[in-house]
């Protein structure tokens, strides 16, 4: 069986084809355009080469010898030994080797020596607490507030007895060093916490 297959070409019309033909016809007038640019920049660039052959003739070591410029450098020449002698000058000489097993016995004798450290303060390093700067700073105020409450207990132990209240002297003793040490167990459960 056979297929009918249809084939269809696209037709420009005239005025398709006049413009086709008009662009090609600018196109060829850029490129020759561009060809005769081209054309003079490869002139100027042989013109340019001549003139940095002829004056490399004119400066060259075998010729003459170079021309001194004083705003110019002289250069150093420390990867390649140059062909002229005048330039030779200014070539470094080759860095010699140095002893390397000397150096490395000086570091292995400086090593043997011990290190002295400083006595290092064991408190400094431990870790503290993340309250005791706090602590630190209240416990001035603290020993304030003791002596306080010290001088307060041995004030009403006095006016007890001066009134002469049926309480023994031994009890009023007892009973301000019991209230003293109860609230030095306070404050140290909430320092140890």
């Amino acid at each position: 069986m056979q297929d009918n297959v249809s084939v269809y070409f696209y037709r420009p019309t005239d005025t398709e084809v006049v413009r086709l033909f008009y662009l090609i016809l600018q196109m060829n007038e850029t490129v020759g355009k561009l060809e005769e640019e081209a054309l003079r920049r490869k002139e100027r660039l042989r013109q340019l080469a001549r003139k940095s052959a002829n004056q490399n003739e004119e400066t060259s070591c075998e010729n003459g010898g170079a021309r001194e410029f004083s705003d110019i450098p002289k250069p150093i020449f420390r990867n390649y030994q140059p062909e002229c002698t005048i330039l030779n000058e200014g070539s470094i000489e080759a860095a010699g080797v140095g002893d390397v097993q000397t150096e490395i016995t000086a570091q292995l004798e400086m090593m043997k020596t011990p290190i002295i450290i400083e006595d290092i303060d064991i408190v400094n390093l431990a870790p503290r607490k993340p309250d005791w700067d706090l602590k630190r700073d209240v416990s001035k105020k603290l020993e304030k507030l003791e002596r306080r409450t010290q001088k307060a207990i041995a004030e009403l132990i006095r006016e007890r007895l001066k009134e002469g209240q049926s309480q023994d002297i031994l009890q009023a003793v007892n009973v301000a060093s019991s209230a003293a040490s109860i609230a030095r167990n306070v404050v140290d459960q909430t320092d140890g916490d």
